[in-house]
C-alpha cells in the first residue's frame, strides 16, 4: 500500500515551480509583467468563469479537437490498413503519403485558408490532418509487422480473410494503434490551438489568447496555457487507462 508521500510526490515539482513563479513575480515591475502573480491569475480565472468566457472558448477548442481527432483517426486507420494489407495500394499511395507528411502542419494553414476560408471547416481539417499522419503511420507499422507465426495460425485454422483480420491481425496490431492514438492526440491539441491563433475567428482558447495579447492581459494568456496543458493531460491519461484495459490480455513483466 503506497504511503501518502509516495502518492503525492508527483506534486513536488509543480509546487516548486509555482513557488519560483511567485518569487519571480515579486522582484520588480518587469518580473511582475512576465511572471504574473498567482493572485492575479486567480482573479482572472474567477472573472472568466463568472462571465462564461472561459467555458465557451474551452468547449469550442475541445469540440474542435475531438472532432478533428475522430476524423483523423478513422481516416488514418483506413489508409494504414490499406497500405499494410495491399501491396498495390502501398505502391500507389505510399510514396505520396510519405512525401506529403514531411510538410509541417503550420505550412498547410495558409493554403487551407486560401481554399476554404478561416471558418470552422478549415480548423477541423487542420486538426484532422495532424491526427491522420501519425495514425496512418502507426497503423501501417502495426499491421505490416504482425508476426508470421500469428498469420500461420490463421491459415492452419482455415480462417477466412475477414476472420483473420478480426481475430489475428487486429489484436496483434492493437498496441501500435494505441500508440498512434496517443501521438495523434498530442498533435491534434497543438494544431487546434495553432489553427485558432492563425485563423482568428470564432471561439477557442487560441482566439482568447490573441485577444488577451492585444489587451496586454498576460494573466489570461497564462490561464489559457494552463487550460490547454490540463486538458491535454486529462485526455492523455484517460486514453492511457483505456488502452491498458484494451490490452489487458497481453502478458506483463
Amino acid at each position: 500500500m503506497p504511503t501518502l508521500l509516495e502518492r503525492t510526490r508527483g506534486l513536488l515539482l509543480p509546487l516548486l515551480l509555482l513557488g519560483a513563479w511567485e518569487y519571480a513575480s515579486r522582484q520588480d515591475a518587469a518580473g511582475a509583467y512576465a511572471f504574473v502573480p498567482l493572485s492575479t491569475i486567480g482573479a482572472a480565472l474567477l472573472e472568466l468563469l463568472g462571465n462564461g468566457e472561459l467555458l465557451v472558448n474551452l468547449l469550442a477548442s475541445l469540440a474542435r479537437t475531438c472532432t478533428g481527432l475522430a476524423v483523423g483517426i478513422v481516416a488514418g486507420v483506413a489508409l494504414g490498413v490499406a497500405m499494410a494489407l495491399s501491396a498495390r495500394a502501398n505502391r500507389l499511395i505510399g510514396p505520396l503519403f510519405h512525401a506529403i507528411r514531411q510538410v509541417p502542419m503550420l505550412g498547410w494553414i495558409p493554403l487551407i485558408a486560401m481554399w476554404f476560408g478561416n471558418g470552422e471547416f478549415s480548423k477541423v481539417l487542420i486538426v484532422s490532418l495532424a491526427a491522420f499522419y501519425p495514425m496512418a503511420l502507426n497503423t501501417y507499422q502495426g499491421f505490416h509487422h504482425v508476426e508470421q507465426r500469428y498469420r500461420e495460425v490463421g491459415q492452419v485454422l482455415v480462417l477466412s480473410r475477414r476472420q483473420q483480420f478480426v481475430h489475428v491481425l487486429w489484436p496483434a496490431a492493437l498496441p501500435s494503434l494505441c500508440t498512434g492514438v496517443l501521438h495523434a492526440l498530442a498533435f491534434a491539441w497543438v494544431t487546434a490551438v495553432g489553427s485558432e491563433l492563425f485563423l482568428a475567428s470564432g471561439a477557442g482558447l487560441g482566439n482568447l489568447m490573441m485577444n488577451a495579447e492585444a489587451g496586454s492581459r498576460m494573466e489570461v494568456i497564462v490561464l489559457c496555457v494552463l487550460c490547454i496543458g490540463l486538458l491535454g493531460y486529462v485526455m492523455n491519461l484517460l486514453f492511457t487507462r483505456l488502452s491498458r484495459h484494451l490490452l489487458r490480455w497481453r502478458p506483463t513483466r
